[in-house]
């Protein structure tokens, strides 16, 4: 297999991590677990998985503050709209149909029409917020704050969410789109394809441990990017939240071309679909599973949003405006689509709002629930390097987690912020299946390298070979 084709796998651009969630607080990162006021760093996580797991060990008494740094302003845009599906109340949407829609737009690159509407209005409400925050650099959600982002980059979100409630008149073929990147990815193979699946389930996936992946399912994920199908209905519909942009030189021009440029091979039920602390979900019959990753992705992420109900309050209820207000109305009326398509361009956005900020606030985010002690923070994708230049982030990080696409950015300079005890957790290789086992293995010495050299020593009391687990060194 050729040096272009190895990196085909898993894209460019990484819409989901590879390794299940993990509560960033717990023992299998600290020794004891912290508590009080806790700060975290997720430095390419992707996606949200790691934050509503890591909720669900805080007590009623912590406080919990996440920091994001991506590295494209698409990634940020789509975690924005998971978290946003995550805190929609259970008045607004229940608990089953949430999982359903979440697993949907987290996994899926064709859904249902129903599920393109949820999501155009998520996309919608976002936009409106993050315009609000171009007024004023302040944040319009207690759990959502871009109000750190750059002006240009939070322009960029807005430019992407109004092209997720807008798409182009004649989309391009998702269904043609991924087929273009599996021939690219197994060239002479294609023809061959189903049993290329067959080994990378049998042979890479189920031999790491992932023997809940039914080959149904992985090998329908293969042939067309859907993972997940909870009801009955037509997937047919563009995901947009997984399309995004990518520059190639053409003939000396630099064209950009609007695809999917993600993972194609490791499939998305590694997030919440390979572990699951209910053991009769990993039952076998006749030395097959009973129970396939969907299944326990749908358990799973049903569980955390029960979590989330439970620490939540709806803002509908935290805050009482003037019933004379438009922001009075039902949250079916929540923005009209007049008012949708009559909002500027995110390069005219830097003029006085028509309305009250705060009115603006509670029309947007009335349908979310207000997590008690939890805030999201995003960061700019350069900010890595300047946190160590800021006295306000010295010795502040409880727990830094990095993605195996972000390690390269690991230097000394992160000692300076974080607290004496704090843990590193960097996600490895495993399950980046185009790689041998001997570049899996050095990737895991090169990680260890990159964490001595700034200043942490792998722990011993980590319960996997997912994520390597480093504690910073004392002085």
């Amino acid at each position: 297999m050729s040096a272009v084709r190895t990196v085909e796998g898993p894209g460019c651009v990484t819409w989901w991590g590879f390794g299940p969630a993990r509560d960033l607080l717990s023992s299998d990162t600290h020794r004891v677990r912290p508590h009080g006021e806790l700060n975290i760093l997720l430095v390419g996580s992707a996606d949200p998985r790691n934050i509503l797991k890591t909720i669900t060990g805080l007590t009623d008494s912590d406080t919990l503050h996440v920091w994001v740094i991506e590295n494209s302003m698409e990634v940020v845009a789509r975690q924005l709209v998971l978290l946003y599906l995550s805190l929609l109340t259970p008045e607004n949407m229940s608990l089953h149909k949430k999982t359903e829609v979440f697993l949907e737009v987290f996994g899926n690159s064709e859904i249902r029409k129903e599920t393109e509407e949820t999501l155009k209005h998520a996309a919608a409400q976002l936009s409106l917020s993050i315009t609000n925050t171009l007024f004023s650099d302040s944040h319009t959600h207690p759990c959502l704050d871009t109000s750190l982002l750059k002006f240009k980059e939070r322009d960029e979100l807005v430019r992407i969410f109004k092209l997720w409630e807008r798409p182009p008149s004649v989309p391009a073929s998702v269904r043609k789109v991924w087929d273009a990147r599996v021939r690219q990815h197994l060239g002479t193979r294609y023809d061959s394809r189903q049993g290329c699946f067959d080994w990378d389930l049998a042979m890479k996936l189920h031999q790491s441990g992932c023997g809940v992946i039914s080959k149904h399912q992985y090998v329908k994920w293969r042939e067309s990017g859907v993972a997940f199908e909870m009801r009955e209905g037509l997937y047919q519909t563009a995901n947009q939240s997984l399309l995004s942009t990518r520059v190639f030189n053409h003939r000396r021009d630099r064209v950009a071309v609007r695809g999917y440029w993600g993972d194609i091979v490791s499939s998305p039920y590694l997030s919440f679909g390979i572990e699951t602390e209910n053991k009769d979900l990993l039952k076998k019959q006749n030395n097959q599973h009973v129970k396939t990753a969907q299944d326990i992705s749908e358990v799973n992420v049903l569980a955390l949003f029960e979590c989330l109900s439970t620490r939540g309050s709806s803002l509908l209820n935290e805050y009482e405006p003037n019933p004379s207000t438009s922001c009075s109305q039902s949250t079916d009326s929540l923005i009209t689509e007049e008012k949708i398509q009559n909002d500027p361009p995110a390069s005219q956005t830097h003029t006085e709002p028509e309305q009250h900020p705060f009115s603006i606030f509670f029309c947007v985010f009335a349908d979310l629930l207000s997590v008690d002690g939890v805030k999201v923070t995003f960061l700019s994708p350069d900010s890595l390097k300047k946190l160590p230049l800021k006295k306000k982030y010295r010795n502040l990080f409880k727990t830094i987690y990095c993605s195996a696409s972000m390690v390269h950015q690991l230097d000394s300079s992160l000692r300076e912020i974080t607290a004496p005890d704090a843990a590193l957790v960097i996600e490895l290789a495993n399950f980046l299946l185009d790689l041998s086992k001997e570049q899996v293995s050095g990737f895991a010495d090169k990680v260890n390298e990159i964490a001595e050299e700034s200043g942490f020593t792998v722990t011993h009391y980590q319960s996997s070979d997912v994520y390597a687990v480093f504690t910073r060194k004392q002085n």
